[in-house]
């Protein structure tokens, strides 16, 4: 695996499942702080699904396999967190289309259908205290890095850092969606919750990718 690739469709889905499954107990105790507790929980209830069946998601491509997964996971997760989640990988798959190879444009394109998917269906936008607010500094470190010519495997080492100082970031910010908002000014005592996800799994996707590129 060369220092330009980019992680292929299943390598990135699969981490982003286990770590929702590993953390559920850490995501669900940082949402109980202002919101109803529930978020690791419901990710892990939608992600194990997916992990269950991940022999029988089609894989004719990266959108088809990226929109199943979607699916799957709209299904499964719970709360407010599944049409989000599940709305972010239709969206994706629809832009990657039947690419074989994902270039690092083409991954900016996707994120940012993903995000734009979140903002129509949550009705929020960065600045709201959402998972948005990791999400979004992430593409654009990720657009930036691209277009400056790093590789990969850089792109994404500097954005998960850039990913984690956002989500720690919403520490101060008051909360203007979901259960936290109704907490009001006590909202800004702690991070939300989605944002941290976010970075946590990006984290993650990084270090996965690196380990097995020094092994290949």
């Amino acid at each position: 695996m060369s220092g330009n690739a980019l992680p292929g469709a299943e390598l990135v889905v699969r981490t982003i499942a286990e770590t929702a499954v590993a953390n559920e107990r850490y995501f669900g105790d940082l949402d109980a702080v202002v919101g109803d507790g529930d978020l690791g929980y419901s990710l892990a209830r939608g992600f194990e699904k997916l992990i269950e069946g991940w022999d029988e998601i089609d894989r004719s491509d990266a959108g088809t396999f990226l929109k199943r997964s979607g699916m799957i996971i709209a299904s499964r997760v719970g709360g407010t967190s599944g049409p989000l989640w599940g709305t972010a990988f239709l969206r994706a798959g629809a832009t990657a289309g039947a690419a074989a190879d994902l270039t690092g444009e083409q991954v900016v394109k996707m994120l940012r259908a993903a995000i734009d998917g979140i903002k129509a269906r949550g009705r929020s936008d960065v600045g709201d205290k959402t998972l948005l607010d990791a999400l979004v500094p992430m593409t654009d470190c990720l657009e930036k890095q691209f277009a400056a010519g790093a590789g990969g495997e850089e792109a994404l080492r500097t954005a998960a850092a850039v990913t984690r100082e956002a989500a720690e970031a919403t520490l101060g910010m008051v909360a203007k969606r979901g259960r936290a908002a109704y907490t009001g000014d006590r909202s800004r005592d702690s991070v939300d919750a989605g944002a941290v996800a976010v970075a946590v799994m990006v984290e993650r996707i990084s270090e996965t990718w690196q380990t097995r590129g020094a092994t290949s």
